[in-house]
């Protein structure tokens, strides 16, 4: 699983030093938090294009004639429903329905591509490995294969002067192979911003020739991990360590609907029968502040004085231009309307829980 010694660098690590990007260690990997700025960042993704280096992501393989049948078993969506060229969002659950990530499914006609978090990809490796069934083959190609993300509206329109093949055809959460830039790739019509755009994977040792042609002449703005922290906030997409881990269930953190428990036998489906049988003793909600302020991952939440929660994600959200957040929170507290108190700094703000996603208005098609 990598280079023990310290953090790994994915094949752009040099470009993103070259382009003056600030460079932080993130789940083990040496990564660009920004560029020339956050907002700047996130205001292009809103309304151009940006380009970000998501390589440090893992890549796991399941081949061989069981592949589909132990990706079932693995995972709570149903991966039986995709055809070729689908993709699909789904968690990996351990038995007692808690998250040990949230991953996303790749049906080829022969194989499937998992792509799990950074920091869980030791973790989901072994737990790959554990519970591996006869007729499944294991590769795991995180350093194989890099993978770039192109997020905006003006996505699709920057992408196609490179694509050997028309993207327009292209569903949100469908993908097809074909050459950019002369370089076999695999494109998805997928992302973690609420906008339209795609994610790219591609042999590692064309890395420097796609980046070069990316960013050459085309609109594309580097973008680093803050700009994508907010960007993924505003839709409330789920950060693994912050809204979800292996203490919190699907069902809490609004992501039942990744629960198939009608499918044959998976990991975790007794424990999230019961979970479901019993009802939830909270659920992950959002909120926004009332006053200013930034309410950081942390804070203690209050209602009515009392201390009911802390802050599982927060920031400033420059679409909304106000503090947004995350928390779990009783069913009846969770409700749209109720007002909460984050503790910032010792200060109580005012804030009320809202319809989520907060930013509506993204490009996704």
């Amino acid at each position: 699983m990598g280079d023990k010694s310290g953090p790994r660098k994915t094949p752009f690590y040099e470009h993103h030093r070259a382009l003056g990007g600030k460079i932080v260690e993130f789940a083990g990997w040496m990564m660009p938090i920004q560029y020339e700025g956050i907002l700047k960042e996130h205001q292009a993704v809103r309304g151009g294009a940006g380009i970000f280096d998501v390589s440090h992501m893992g890549r796991l393989e399941l081949s061989g004639k069981n592949a589909i049948a132990y990706a079932q078993y693995l995972t709570t969506n149903d991966v039986a429903a995709l055809e070729p060229g689908m993709v699909q969002y789904s968690t990996i659950c351990n038995d007692s329905g808690g998250i040990l990530d949230d991953v996303t499914v790749y049906r080829y006609a022969d194989r499937i591509l998992m792509v799990v978090n950074a920091s869980n990809t030791p973790k989901i490796w072994k737990w790959v490995l554990d519970h591996r069934q006869s007729g499944v083959e294991i590769r795991d190609l995180t350093g194989e294969i890099a993978q770039l993300a192109i997020q905006g509206p003006k996505s699709q329109e920057i992408l196609q002067t490179l694509a050997s093949f028309d993207l327009d055809p292209i569903p949100f959460y469908q993908f097809q192979e074909g050459e950019v830039a002369g370089i076999p790739c695999m494109v998805s019509r997928t992302g973690y911003t609420g906008e339209d755009g795609f994610e790219i994977y591609f042999p590692v040792r064309q890395a420097d020739k796609l980046w070069k042609a990316l960013i050459g002449p085309r609109k594309l703005t580097p973008c680093g991990l803050g700009a994508r922290d907010i960007l993924r906030l505003e839709m409330k997409y789920c950060l693994y360590g912050n809204d979800i881990d292996e203490t919190t269930s699907p069902l809490e953190a609004g992501l039942g609907w990744l629960v198939k428990l009608e499918k044959d036998e998976f990991i975790g489906r007794g424990a999230l029968l019961e979970a479901k049988a019993k009802g939830i003793r909270r659920r992950l909600a959002g909120f926004s502040l009332l006053e200013k302020g930034i309410p950081r991952p942390g804070y203690p939440v209050r209602h009515d004085g009392e201390a009911v929660s802390k802050v599982a994600s927060g920031a400033y959200s420059p679409s909304l231009d106000g503090g947004i957040g995350t928390a779990y929170l009783a069913p009846e507290l969770a409700k749209e309307g109720n007002g909460l108190e984050i503790d910032i700094r010792g200060k109580g703000v005012g804030a009320e829980v809202v319809k989520t996603p907060f930013y509506t208005e993204g490009s996704r098609r």
